[in-house]
């Protein structure tokens, strides 16, 4: 179901949604993405709250909300969106606090139900490297070299995928091994590329392959696409899709999979809580921890394997 239109929410509630994402834009700094998708969801919680709820903003409480997050749930959307819908609301309704519109709210402690969360899907070693192998591997891709160092640097440095198409040539350091790139909230981190063969491939791309894709052209992107303009986060999807399809990987396999799997292998190789939410990038190490329980669940599936009594 597509977003609802700003024409179907109650006036006096557009107001506050206006004012809301002007504080983002210009207090948060969040980037636009983000801002459009918190516009979107509050769209439609203030729209189905308008359709089917008789209560001021004031009187929203953990059952109207349990009540939209069910008709979310009716029209079969994941439980990653159920999440995302539930951290706006909360996020908005602080705002209204803060900004004198209401004086408390209702829905601060509730949570949503734990059959709700998901855990992230991870690849193992064995898939990541037929997947990063797999670009040129039929004699079929146009640019097997640019797709090669995307795959091996998305999960070489754990970015996202926004931080990847928004790289440029200045940007990377191939000789000193890392890159400087701009996160959430145009937070800007140092990432490290210490493999060897993802820092072999970045160069063969850069000095073989886009040389022909920006043609003499004036492009200070450093992945672009096959006109010399900069690679859209719709192209890396697509590409990641086709990889991950032509080695019978799982149609669930993203550009965010590769992420998660950096965060969950360099969790299970020793690094410190810490120092992966610094790695990822993460402003609250409250979000790193999900890789702990990611984590768990791998070692208790160990455990049920090897212990005798498992």
């Amino acid at each position: 179901m597509s977003p609802r239109a700003e024409s179907s929410v109650d006036p006096s509630l557009a107001v506050h949604l206006q004012a809301f994402l002007a504080y983002l834009d210009a207090e948060c700094g969040l980037a636009a993405n983000t801002i459009r998708s918190y516009r979107g969801d509050l769209l439609d919680f203030l729209g189905w709250l308008g359709e089917h709820e008789a209560v001021p903003l004031a009187g929203v409480d953990g059952e109207i909300l349990t009540r939209f997050l069910q008709s979310l749930r009716d029209r079969q959307l994941a439980s990653a969106s159920l999440a995302r819908r539930l951290s706006a609301i909360r996020t908005f309704f602080r705002f209204l606090v803060y900004d004198g519109v209401l004086t408390e709210t209702n829905i601060e402690q509730f949570r949503s139900p734990r059959q709700w969360q998901r855990l992230p899907k991870v690849l193992s070693h064995e898939v990541v490297d037929r997947l990063i192998a797999e670009p040129g591997h039929e004699g079929l891709d146009r640019f097997p070299l640019r797709d090669r160092s995307l795959l091996g640097l998305l999960y070489a440095t754990g970015c996202r995928a926004s931080e990847v198409i928004g790289l440029a040539l200045p940007d990377v350091h191939l000789d000193e091994g890392f890159c400087r790139c701009l996160g959430k909230g145009n937070k800007e981190r140092l990432v490290f590329v210490a493999s060897p063969p993802v820092r072999k491939s970045l160069e063969e791309y850069l000095f073989e392959e886009r040389p022909r894709l920006v043609s003499g052209r004036d492009s200070h992107w450093f992945f672009v696409s096959r006109s010399g303009n900069q690679l859209s986060r719709v192209a890396l999807w697509k590409l990641v899709k086709k990889y991950a399809a032509r080695i019978g990987a799982s149609d669930e396999v993203s550009p965010h999979t590769l992420r998660h799997t950096f965060a969950t292998h360099m969790l299970a190789g020793g690094a410190g809580i810490r120092e992966l939410q610094e790695l990822l990038g993460h402003a609250s190490v409250a979000t790193t921890q999900l890789y702990t329980h990611v984590e768990h669940g791998r070692l208790k599936g160990i455990h049920e394997q090897c212990h005798p009594r498992g």
